[in-house]
């Protein structure tokens, strides 16, 4: 394993010649104001490059040691000069041409990143209003799949009632409450490096969504472990739950992880979208 390793030509199975000998991906980053349209970061490839001339992503060929994530960010800061401390990674689109594939990495940034050609594969960088993207002159493999991914590009919002969840698997929680949270909780922190799949509905094939888990009673002590918001009810566990799906941002999609049947039916009243545990239990190692 060394570092450029992935440079080369593949061909997949239908018969198309691609950068990248363990496949490719590249960084979609996209910027939201407060009532605006969603904007997304593109670069101009350099006339010489393959589909010169094309608008796409920052990207490239994925080298053996690398994750698609890892690979993205990557080429974002070589190519644009992207810092990945500025945006948050969401989620993954795979497109799987046959023997080859490319990855779509989707982040989000806080504000419009002044990104700038970092080096000769770039022409121009800009910022595009999501609805303009499609009438661009897009390189091929990125007009094939913009129309799934730009229906992909919400962050997830993912809701834990961590009662319900600890007490719909027996393992002992009931002896000590407290102590199956913090389980609960390290499990699922440390999930989220590799992602979560199978989100209902959802076209990518990873999501790296921002957690919030409930807890109340006994739990109530537990600290927040990694990337997990850990919210302690001070009334009713529910309660909380429906405010923090109020709570969250107009074009944030939410997901709660709950079994109860009336807690589910005041979240979907609110727009959330509702699963039972097992989803999220059978992911966690």
């Amino acid at each position: 394993m060394a570092a450029k390793d992935g440079d080369g030509w593949a061909i997949c199975e239908r018969g198309h010649r691609h950068w990248g000998i363990h496949g490719a991906s590249g960084l979609l980053i996209v910027h939201r104001s407060e009532g605006g349209d969603p904007h997304v970061l593109l670069q101009r490839r350099s006339w010489w490059s393959h589909h010169g001339g094309t608008w796409g992503l920052p990207g490239g060929a994925r080298d053996s040691h690398e994750t698609a994530v890892q690979t993205a960010l990557r080429e974002a800061f070589e190519e644009a000069g992207v810092d990945p401390g500025d945006i948050r990674v969401e989620g993954v689109y795979h497109d799987d041409h046959g023997g080859w594939a490319f990855e779509t990495v989707i982040a989000t940034a806080p504000v419009r990143l002044d990104a700038k050609p970092a080096n000769s594969e770039s022409s121009a960088l800009e910022w595009i209003p999501v609805g303009e993207a499609a009438g661009m002159k897009l390189h091929p493999g990125f007009a094939e799949t913009w129309p799934a991914v730009s229906g992909a590009i919400d962050p997830v919002l993912l809701v834990l009632d961590a009662a319900n969840i600890v007490g719909s698997r027996a393992d002992g929680w009931w002896k000590d409450r407290a102590g199956a949270t913090a389980r609960l909780l390290g499990q699922v922190s440390a999930q989220l490096e590799y992602g979560l799949r199978g989100l209902p509905g959802g076209t990518l094939e990873r999501w790296y969504p921002r957690v919030t888990m409930i807890v109340e009673g006994a739990a109530k002590g537990v600290r927040p472990v990694g990337d997990v918001e850990v919210v302690a009810a001070e009334g009713s566990g529910d309660d909380t739950i429906v405010e923090t799906v109020r709570a969250a941002k107009p074009w944030e999609r939410v997901l709660v992880v709950t079994a109860d049947r009336g807690l589910r039916e005041r979240c979907a009243a609110l727009g959330a979208e509702v699963i039972g545990p097992r989803w999220l239990l059978d992911q966690l190692t």
